[in-house]
């Protein structure tokens, strides 16, 4: 068969099955590439073959426009769910503050939660919402002790008549993971040097120590500040992300949380390209939807009377290789708005951030 009649009855066959675009074209189309591999095949034997006593040539590429042909006719079900979803899915990227914001915030002079600081946490179980924060006297000296609040809305929040609810040691910075019936709290402690507490019912904490983190090599980090640090759980692997003088993101593992090392003694995420956060980048929270991974980070740029933080998102497959969003920072700079973090209210997300005041921003856009 002559290669240009093949394209244009190969083309011609394609523009009918487009018309009707329904199953039936779509396995004539299977069929006959079937045939024709079989065709070739024996052509390639040297076997040849004889379709109503006229020899039948099937060249390579009527095989291949016809496989073409076929993929582009299958129905959007069949192909990669993955490949067919946006990397960063409009739920997760356009954000509305609301108009009762802030929805928390310091009590003042005079009470022990005078100011509250950098990232808090919050964590949705059903209708509860919990809140860990630091609060302070409002000094850079003054120790940062543990809070709590919980509400039934997120919106309005209810302080624990107990706090500070943990006196006993430095806590700032912290995040929450809940693992079976255990909450497992990451913070910094004094120095800005990462450690682990736990409880049974997220408001009487014990202290486990500071975290052991070494290079790949087997060797102890060097000395010095490793904060802001995040955790994530899959597969029994304990996922840990921490700054270094908010000059680069590290990532570090471990599944018996005694020791974690470093999958890289590089960063895995370093500030930029965009002068948002030209200079500075922490992480903040790992979120995972329809099968990516999603990092929400603060970033922030030197050189200006006051240093504006911003709220931001970067994506990867594997934890380790990330992509940042181009639509960065997702809050205007001037708000100086950071420590952003992502909770499931129903079919829809809600982003707040908490330094130093907490601010919720709704996604209009429900999954």
């Amino acid at each position: 068969m002559d290669p240009s009649l093949t394209l244009r009855v190969g083309i011609l066959f394609y523009v009918s099955c487009l018309s009707r675009h329904d199953s039936k074209s779509r396995r004539w189309l299977l069929l006959l590439c079937d045939c024709g591999l079989k065709r070739q095949s024996l052509l390639a034997s040297g076997s040849g073959t004889n379709l109503g006593n006229r020899s039948v040539r099937i060249n390579q590429e009527f095989v291949s426009l016809v496989l073409f042909l076929s993929a582009s006719l299958a129905p959007a079900a069949d192909r990669c769910a993955c490949s067919a979803e946006p990397e960063f899915p409009a739920e997760l990227v356009n954000f509305e503050p609301s108009s009762k914001n802030p929805v928390f915030t310091a009590r003042g002079e005079g009470y022990w939660d005078a100011r509250i600081r950098e990232r808090g946490w919050i964590l949705r179980e059903g209708d509860k919402y919990h809140m860990w924060f630091t609060g302070y006297d409002g000094t850079r000296q003054g120790l940062k002790l543990l809070g709590y609040a919980s509400s039934q809305d997120g919106l309005k929040w209810t302080r624990h008549p107990n706090n500070p609810i943990y006196r006993d040691h430095w806590v700032e910075d912290m995040m929450v993971v809940k693992q079976g019936d255990v909450f497992y709290m990451f913070a910094e402690g004094r120095g800005d040097r990462a450690h682990l507490l736990t409880s049974k019912d997220g408001i009487h904490w014990t202290r486990q120590g500071q975290l052991d983190v070494r290079r790949t090599n087997g060797e102890a980090i060097e000395s010095g500040p490793y904060g802001t640090p995040t955790a994530w759980f899959e597969n029994d692997v304990w996922y840990f992300f921490y700054e270094r003088r908010d000059l680069g993101i590290w990532l570090a593992t471990s599944k018996d949380m005694r020791q974690w090392t470093n999958v890289q003694d590089d960063p895995v995420l370093r500030p930029g390209p965009g002068k948002h956060e030209r200079d500075f980048i922490a992480l903040n929270q790992i979120v995972k939807y329809q099968g990516r991974y999603y990092a929400y980070y603060h970033g922030a740029a030197k050189g200006t009377a006051r240093t504006l933080w911003t709220t931001n998102v970067a994506v990867s497959t594997d934890l380790r290789h990330w992509k940042k969003y181009s639509g960065n920072p997702l809050l205007p700079v001037e708000d100086n708005k950071s420590s952003g973090i992502l909770v499931r209210d129903g079919n829809r997300f809600r982003l707040y951030t908490m330094h130093d005041e907490v601010h919720v921003h709704f996604s209009p856009k429900k999954f």
